[in-house]
């Protein structure tokens, strides 16, 4: 299926984990876009998880992706205007876009190499060795079911991460409302 929920706790926790030095809001919609690609796949072919599910390919889709996301200045402030609703503090940069499109979509692609064997992370190569990591020892349905867990584990420090981002934002916000008030 795509567009998985189980992709959101780890790639929230750690684009807001990482920032300072990545876009998050593009770091996690670059772990969503890269699933478009399985939307085109051939219902009778049976690899659906084609060449953007691939580190080589994926970054340079990912860099792509939040490139233009910066480049086309409605989408920059619509998610500007959106992470300052969510009171997330965010300043839009080129480079951290792009980095942040490439790191996600890569991101997407680690996960999705233990859970699905038609991933090919090492592109050219056809084989994905961390699928047989897990699966060679393991069940796939157990296997699957321990990825499952773990993602979504990664809700509970991705909120709490949020939680205190929104407090610095906050906290950030009445002290320049203060400074301007006090300036008047």
């Amino acid at each position: 299926m795509p567009f998985t929920p189980y992709h959101f706790g780890p790639s929230g926790f750690f684009g807001l984990l990482l920032r300072r030095w990545i876009d998050p809001f593009v770091f996690v919609a670059a772990n969503v876009i890269v699933d478009v690609e399985v939307l085109f796949a051939p219902g009778l072919y049976p690899h659906r998880h084609w060449h953007w599910h691939s580190w080589l390919i994926g970054a340079g889709v990912g860099a792509a992706f939040g490139a233009s996301l910066y480049f086309i200045k409605p989408i920059r402030r619509f998610i500007t205007d959106a992470m300052d609703f969510l009171r997330v503090p965010y300043k839009p940069g080129p480079i951290k876009m792009t980095v942040a499109g490439a790191l996600g979509v890569c991101f997407h692609v680690l996960i999705d190499s233990f859970y699905h064997y038609d991933v090919q992370p090492l592109f050219p190569r056809q084989r994905n060795p961390l699928w047989w990591l897990i699966n060679d020892s393991l069940k796939d349905d157990i296997s699957q079911t321990i990825i499952k867990i773990i993602c979504l584990l990664f809700f509970i420090p991705a909120i709490i991460l949020y939680v205190l981002t929104v407090r610095s934002y906050n906290k950030q916000k009445s002290s320049k409302d203060n400074v301007d008030a006090e300036s008047k």
